[in-house]
């Protein structure tokens, strides 16, 4: 749904990161034709079922794309679907998307991948902290959307409603 309200985004800084959010225990108990708990996005963790969202947003903190995963997924999993199909200067993201193939990625697509390296790293790679400071845009984004009840707490069933609802919520604000 927002990605008709998607008219010029500013690509020279594109964001990406993941939250969690918890599930009501209504939202388990998907017919198995519809694929079960895994394929719908719900996870057990030690706080209980749960989502993981990842999201991509322009240099505006306006939202791109959403993916869903379970909520014990790691965040370097989605890191190539979060950036495909993208032109972008540089790739912002935090320590969870440090790994060497993601970022050998991100520079033979052209951009400068701005992303921290992890403490245990034998050899640290070198990024450009000032622009990584411009990540506060994503997590306002992440801080808006969780204003919203359906979101910060999932009541869906179904991975397409709950995502349906995250398009809503990302077509509110890109008209604020």
């Amino acid at each position: 749904m927002h990605e008709h309200f998607i008219d010029d985004p500013d690509m020279e800084n594109f964001m990406f990161d993941s939250t969690i959010v918890r599930a009501h225990p209504c939202a388990a108990g998907a017919l198995k034709r519809s694929g079960g708990q895994e394929t719908q996005a719900l996870g057990r963790s030690r706080g209980g079922f749960s989502t993981k969202i990842h999201v991509a947003v322009d240099g505006l903190g306006n939202p791109l794309r959403f993916i869903l995963t379970p909520g014990q997924k790691s965040d370097i999993e989605q890191g190539p679907a979060l950036i495909e199909g993208f032109t972008f200067a540089h790739a912002l993201g935090d320590k969870g998307y440090d790994s060497d193939a993601f970022v050998q990625a991100i520079t033979q697509s052209g951009a400068t991948a701005v992303i921290p390296p992890r403490s245990n790293r034998k050899e640290p790679r070198e990024y450009d902290q000032c622009r990584y400071r411009e990540r506060h845009l994503i997590e306002c984004f992440m801080s808006k959307i969780k204003y919203f009840r359906r979101i910060f707490s999932r009541f869906d069933k179904l991975d397409r409603s709950f995502l349906g609802f995250l398009g809503f919520v990302a077509a509110l604000i890109w008209l604020r």
